[in-house]
């Protein structure tokens, strides 16, 4: 646990400082609802850096909750695991035909979930945690 300013931190103009902090925050209380269905991942590649994920980044996975349209999620696919937004619709028509795994970078096309494909959603991602 670490020591959090009481009143937040202004991200507008800056505010008289405070004469105390708060005692602590406790991220695991403050990110993680579930917390025997949560687990923590560091994002390698950049399939999604156009969602603002980057190489090195820390993922909060829940692993409770269910996956729907437009979700981020782990996804293990074939042996290995993947980071991507789900979808039910075509990404090029549209229309619903299966399960899609959509990256946020359009070097990567998006990948068709084949009836024959270990595939399991792992969990979903609540939040990203990031080095600046």
């Amino acid at each position: 646990m670490a020591p959090m300013a009481e009143s937040g931190i202004h991200a507008g103009f800056p505010s008289p400082a405070q004469d105390y902090m708060n005692p602590c925050i406790d991220l695991n209380k403050e990110l993680v609802r579930h917390p025997a269905a949560t687990f923590y991942g560091r994002v390698v590649g950049d399939s999604m850096l156009d969602a603002g994920v980057e190489e090195g980044d820390i993922l909060v996975i829940d692993r409770s909750l269910e996956a729907s349209e437009g979700k981020m999620a782990v996804c293990f696919l074939d042996g290995e695991f993947t980071l991507k937004y789900i979808s039910l619709k075509n990404p090029s028509t549209g229309e619903k035909d299966g399960v899609w795994l959509v990256p946020a970078n359009r070097k990567y096309p998006p990948l068709k979930v084949r009836e024959l494909s270990d595939f399991t959603i792992w969990g979903i991602v609540t939040y990203i945690i990031k080095k600046v």
